[in-house]
């Protein structure tokens, strides 16, 4: 359970094509901290939220002070353009304050069958870089990655785009960050 959201946008009349176009309701858009769920949320009126901030968004009311109530859990097409465009940069930060949890990834990525590995997985990682990586494990940050793999720059931005593109489409055979 998401306890933490990103704010992806918000709007504070409400969308424009609301099916309740006569009663238009402020909408904030989020994104999970730890699962990268997407959620569609009620703010308390009069609180201020910003896109990039993190808001709570956990089953304790008294502790929020942004949010009223997650509305629901929506999919990428219901976003907003500024929410899909703010995706791919919140997902750089989130990925780079919970690098430890990404770099246990790529030390202990495994094979998915007998002729597919999960790194293979990550957009733009070739079949080199993906042995140069299993081949030089373990790492201890993505700065020591980017040394023991040569041309290999910023593991982070792999993440983020599978991150993304998981996102994006709802009906894949693999899965490995979002559910």
């Amino acid at each position: 359970m998401e306890e933490y959201a990103c704010v992806l946008d918000v709007l504070p009349e409400g969308r424009s094509d609301g099916k309740r176009r006569f009663r238009r309701e402020a909408v904030v858009y989020g994104l999970g901290v730890k699962e990268f769920k997407i959620f569609e949320m009620a703010p308390i009126p009069g609180a201020p939220i910003n896109i990039g901030d993190r808001v709570f968004i956990g089953k304790e009311a008294g502790e929020r002070t942004q949010i009223e109530r997650v509305r629901a859990r929506v999919n990428y097409t219901d976003l907003t353009h500024t929410a899909q465009t703010e995706l791919g940069f919140l997902l750089e930060e989130l990925i780079g304050d919970q690098e430890e949890k990404f770099i246990q990834f790529y030390n202990f990525a495994g094979p998915i069958s007998r002729r597919y590995h999960s790194l293979e997985l990550l957009p733009g990682l070739g079949k080199k870089t993906m042995e140069a990586i299993v081949k030089n494990r373990p790492y201890s940050s993505f700065s020591d990655m980017e040394t023991k793999v040569p041309n290999f720059r910023q593991p982070g931005k792999y993440i983020a785009s599978r991150i993304e593109h998981e996102i994006r489409e709802q009906d894949q055979k693999y899965r490995l960050f979002v559910r």
